[in-house]
């Protein structure tokens, strides 16, 4: 009888529902669901699976994850993506991006254990520059922001990326309007090949549209792009709210002057975050943002 260890293993490129796509290591595309009822695959899994026909498949068991990434909504929270190298959050001169959902991808991917990085598309737009202000706390923290214009100069936006993304698996997210598609097209030529695959082992076109999808950027599948539609929310739910500060860099570096170990702060004496918000030196908005994160968490 044939263990689970002695089972293949493939790679989850797609799921809808309890249909996921699973890449084996010659590239062959099938569809698989899994055993029981209990769905917990997502899109970067390593999973075991078996033959249960041509082009079908039955997942037996999950490989350990490096990490594991959540969204939420109003009434769930739920895993979409595992086993990232980094992240990679696209915002642009317009439209106007939400700066909460942009702290809430930053604290998930430091959670996590995941480098982050942000592209601030649209370099070519008047509005560039109020853009590049807001982005300023987070560069003087430390995050890396890359500005280019994907459509006005798509060669110079290609050599960025490329050496950004390679021998990496790279998770990009963005609102609406900010460049995805095209930051797709740039760098991943056979995205439309690789969808239609998708659509006809899912048999439905309808599906890829809103799933979760890994892109191979080359030829020797080292270097992969995973898409995911519009702006997640973060879940932040397996985050005590007393654990914040520890994933904001610039919180996290003045707590260490606060007078009780257990600040939230918010309000106690001797608050180093909030003397350090007074000073000018951790943003009002961030401030505000972290004081609505403890409210929902708390």
């Amino acid at each position: 009888m044939t263990t689970v260890a002695e089972l293949d293993v493939g790679l989850v490129v797609s799921c809808h529902g309890r249909h996921y796509t699973v890449e084996t290591p010659e590239g062959r595309r099938l569809t698989c669901h899994p055993r029981g009822k209990k769905s917990d695959c997502v899109v970067g899994d390593r999973v075991r699976w078996m033959p249960t026909g041509s082009d079908e498949g039955v997942i037996e068991a999950i490989e350990p994850r490096r990490n594991l990434l959540f969204r939420q909504d109003e009434w769930k929270t739920k895993s979409f993506a595992a086993n990232l190298d980094q992240l990679i959050v696209l915002v642009a001169a317009n439209p106007v991006f939400s700066e909460s959902q942009l702290v809430r991808a930053l604290i998930a991917a430091d959670r996590a254990g995941i480098a982050a990085h942000i592209v601030l598309n649209k370099r070519d737009l008047p509005q560039f520059q109020a853009a590049r202000e807001r982005l300023a706390p987070y560069v003087a923290m430390g995050v890396q922001v890359i500005e280019m214009a994907m459509k006005a100069d798509p060669d110079g936006a290609r050599s960025v990326l490329g050496a950004l993304l390679a021998n990496k698996a790279t998770l990009v997210l963005g609102p609406s309007g900010t460049g995805k598609s095209t930051l797709i097209n740039l760098l991943a030529p056979g995205a439309r090949a690789q969808v239609g695959e998708v659509s006809q082992a899912l048999n439905s076109g309808r599906h890829t549209t809103t799933t979760t999808q890994w892109y191979w950027l080359d030829a020797e599948w080292t270097t992969a792009l995973i898409d995911s539609p519009g702006f997640q929310e973060f879940g932040l739910r397996q985050i005590a709210a007393a654990e914040l500060a520890g994933h904001m860099p610039d919180f996290r570096d003045h707590a260490r002057d606060c007078r009780f170990y257990n600040c939230s702060h918010r309000h106690e004496p001797g608050c180093g975050v909030r003397a350090a918000q007074g000073r000018g030196e951790i943003s009002a908005s961030r401030y505000r943002i972290y004081t609505e994160l403890w409210q929902e968490l708390g």
